[in-house]
């Protein structure tokens, strides 16, 4: 059997022009995996057109630049549509692309709807990032890349993995890992584009410690409301990231941060040590990895109904005699 890899280079090679997409609310693995990969096939194929069609952006990413930009359809419809860290098609942000001439899906999720003309999809993998510094090195003796391409690809790995401690991280992540430093990664200037924060932030995160509740079985969770957010004058992005703060409470293997939408909605971001969370995600509009995922509650009833299910599921966990902290 062919290697998937190589076959969605030579299906790469058919075509003039390529649009590259990924899902909304991007995280750093998305920007990173779409823009490395798109700058990848610029540096190789400068002859061909390639696009990263989507709807929103990031500001935590905004410092590897924004390349995003609307397509017109008919472009798309003559093009090969790449789609990167999209388990599903409802999630992909400027869903038009879908109707590009042939779909590649590549992603590291648990695979729950399968789409596109090529679907090349490891959910063992850290980061989708790690899968196209994959690509990259399964083509490397045709393929260009340069400390560009390759810093976007390591800052979707290294967000993704908890900065290279979180389980999805293997062996072959750290290899990886490795061969895009060696591409010309300045390790140390990535580090603090990721990691510094204004002063307000912290003031914010102290804000969120007085803020942290605990259910009788060890679950941390957190409502960031819309005045905690305007408040500090928050991004999306700065409120899930409150998920973050609870990861060291001893004791607590789950914790769960509910940020509120503009539209009354509730953006869950589910975070475990050990245990499995992604089944109580599905069962909430979301999903995700096996110790991160991502959902939706449409009312407060519905987020408590999220926290009493977490709570129960952790519990069984504690009681069956698995390792836990």
């Amino acid at each position: 059997m062919k290697d998937v890899r190589i076959e969605i280079l030579e299906k790469i090679k058919e075509y003039d022009s390529i649009v590259i997409g990924r899902h909304f609310r991007p995280d750093g693995d998305a920007v990173g995996s779409t823009m490395g990969l798109g700058r990848i096939i610029s540096l190789t194929f400068p002859e061909k057109k390639v696009y990263l069609s989507n709807n929103d952006k990031s500001d935590y990413m905004a410092f590897l630049g924004d390349i995003s930009q609307s397509v017109d359809e008919e472009i798309i419809k003559e093009s090969l549509v790449i789609v990167i860290d999209t388990a599903t098609r409802d999630r992909v942000s400027d869903e038009r692309i879908l109707e590009g001439k042939e779909v590649i899906k590549i992603d590291h999720h648990i695979p729950v709807d399968p789409y596109g003309h090529i679907s090349w999809v490891e959910d063992w993998r850290s980061s989708a990032s790690e899968m196209i510094a994959s690509f990259y090195e399964a083509n490397a003796s045709c393929l260009k890349i340069d400390a560009t391409a390759a810093t976007m690809i390591y800052a979707g790995m290294v967000t993704d993995s908890g900065r290279i401690r979180f389980s999805s991280t293997s062996s072959e992540t750290l290899r990886l890992a490795g061969v895009m430093v060696g591409k010309g990664v300045d390790v140390e200037r990535l580090q603090a584009n990721l990691d510094l924060n204004d002063y307000n932030f912290y003031k914010y995160q102290a804000d969120v410690f007085s803020k942290i509740n605990m259910t009788e079985n060890g679950v941390a969770w957190l409502y960031v409301d819309s005045a905690m957010q305007e408040k500090w004058n928050l991004t999306r992005e700065d409120a899930g990231e409150s998920v973050g703060f609870m990861s060291g409470i001893k004791g607590s293997i789950c914790w769960l941060a509910f940020i509120e939408n503009s539209d009354g909605t509730i953006r869950v971001r589910l975070r475990s040590r050990f245990m499995t969370v992604n089944g109580i995600a599905e069962k909430y509009h979301g999903g995700g990895h096996d110790r991160a995922s991502g959902a939706t509650c449409y009312s407060k009833e519905e987020m408590e109904a999220l926290i009493k299910d977490a709570d129960k599921a952790t519990k069984e966990f504690k009681e069956s005699g698995e390792y836990w902290i």
